[in-house]
């Protein structure tokens, strides 16, 4: 007789199910990414989201006969939080949150279903890792909890489905997908198979009844959310918390969003009481700067519709060993390297027997191509050993063949430089022909990086 089939493998990345194991997942092309597991009997109820009422639930309609309304959206309470999910929570959304361990997940979302239940909203707080205990101490250290706030300690998908239908909250909150789990899913809670099958159940749920469903993901080592890809491809936004856990300041931002901006950014301080609001993010990067200190400069990014402020410090010290080193922390080590050899071959600076290292200041991380003229000015003037003017603010994309390129937004950036009492800012010259007159700052606009460098 034949055996029957009792495992399969899946991809870690898109979950696709193979029969027997491969080097290279045939789905997703990704290498070693296929894992074993068992496979348990499915319902065919569950193989497929309906977004209906029931089998005839569902009708084709006209989009003129959708009703798009302003009470559609729910504030958080959080105006940084409303911002990245898109101003404000959608109903039936299906939102995935992810982050380190002990970076503040659970103590945001708790915090936020306060506010919602002290502003009329029911909401629904089911713990798979925590007792109630800990979280009324974690409740007592945020503030005082009113209105119509239920918790539910419960790892079994079908109990907390039939309890969602009977207390019929606005707003539930998963803590956390990997801790979840279905009976007839014979797989340990946290594989692929069960992570998917359990947000599969949430899906429908989410959609089917209107719910917004907030999702807590751990991450792995590499910074992603653990499980498969598709669990990221299934939810409508997914948030990333990030910085470091010996700092004080995180920041909430939106990679994946079907309702807004991806770009945006939340900035939160972590205080005793609980996360706080950071309103002015370039006033607290700029804080504690030094004065007439070489290689230090300011530049601003954009995150989404938001200029912010931040400092780039670079230092220069002549290598005792053959090959110089290279340090880059929070932005692209690659695109430090690319911008040393764009000075060395068109400024002819010999940055090849120079150890060079790159920090943006605060903790954050910043990639946007703006930052490039900062950082190469910061290296010029670690360099020389000459300070750029404190007042002064640089952004622009540089190129290969160094010359500065126009970058988006510029007058939005120089606005908010002014505000911030800065009195001189370069830029690139193509920014600075499309821009309105600006008062109260000295614009220099720049073609190339050797013009840059003159301006300093």
């Amino acid at each position: 007789m034949a055996r029957a089939k009792t495992t399969a493998f899946f991809c870690k990345e898109c979950g696709f199910e193979s029969a027997k194991w491969t080097g290279q997942c045939p789905g997703c092309r990704a290498w070693n990414t296929m894992v074993e597991e068992p496979a348990g009997k499915k319902e065919s109820s569950r193989k497929a989201v309906s977004f209906g009422s029931g089998r005839n639930g569902a009708k084709p309609i006209k989009l003129t006969e959708v009703s798009i309304e302003e009470q559609d959206r729910v504030s958080t309470g959080y105006p940084e939080l409303d911002r990245v999910l898109g101003s404000g929570i959608v109903a039936g959304s299906l939102v995935l949150v992810g982050g380190d361990p002990g970076i503040g997940k659970s103590t945001l979302l708790l915090q936020v279903c306060r506010n919602l239940a002290a502003s009329g909203r029911k909401v629904l707080y089911i713990s798979g890792e925590e007792s109630l205990k800990q979280i009324k101490l974690r409740a007592n250290r945020i503030g005082t909890i009113t209105g119509e706030l239920l918790f539910l300690c419960e790892t079994n998908l079908d109990d907390i489905e039939e309890s969602i239908r009977e207390t019929k909250p606005e707003i539930v909150v998963i803590d956390s997908i990997q801790t979840m789990y279905r009976d007839d899913v014979s797989s340990a809670p946290g594989s692929v198979s069960q992570v998917r099958e359990s947000t599969n159940i949430l899906l429908q749920i989410a959609k089917g009844m209107g719910i917004s469903v907030f999702i807590v993901g751990h991450v792995t080592k590499e910074g992603v959310v653990a499980g498969p890809r598709v669990l990221e491809h299934m939810v409508d936004t997914v948030l990333y918390f990030e910085g470091e856990r010996n700092a004080s300041y995180r920041i909430l931002r939106g990679v994946k969003n079907r309702f807004g901006s991806t770009n945006e950014i939340g900035v939160f301080e972590m205080q005793e009481q609980g996360l706080e609001e950071v309103e002015n993010p370039s006033e607290y990067l700029l804080s504690g700067r030094p004065e007439e200190a070489s290689g230090a400069v300011v530049a601003c990014s954009l995150e989404g519709t938001r200029p912010i402020l931040l400092e780039v410090q670079a230092l220069v010290a002549q290598t005792n060993f053959g090959m110089a080193r290279r340090t880059a922390a929070g932005t692209d080590y690659n695109r430090v390297n690319l911008l040393m050899a764009v000075l060395e071959k068109r400024c002819h600076y010999e940055m090849s027997r120079y150890d060079a290292y790159v920090n943006i200041a605060g903790g954050v991380r910043m990639n946007e191509p703006a930052l490039d003229l900062a950082i190469v000015l910061a290296l010029v003037s670690s360099l020389k050993d000459r300070p750029v003017n404190p007042k002064c603010i640089i952004f622009g994309e540089v190129g290969l063949s160094g010359e500065v390129r126009a970058v988006s937004m510029a007058e939005q950036r120089v606005r908010e430089a002014v505000k911030l009492g800065f009195e001189a800012c370069i830029l690139p010259q193509v920014c600075l022909e499309k821009m309105k007159k600006v008062e109260g700052i000295r614009l220099y606009g720049v073609r190339n990086v050797r013009e840059a460098i003159g301006v300093i």
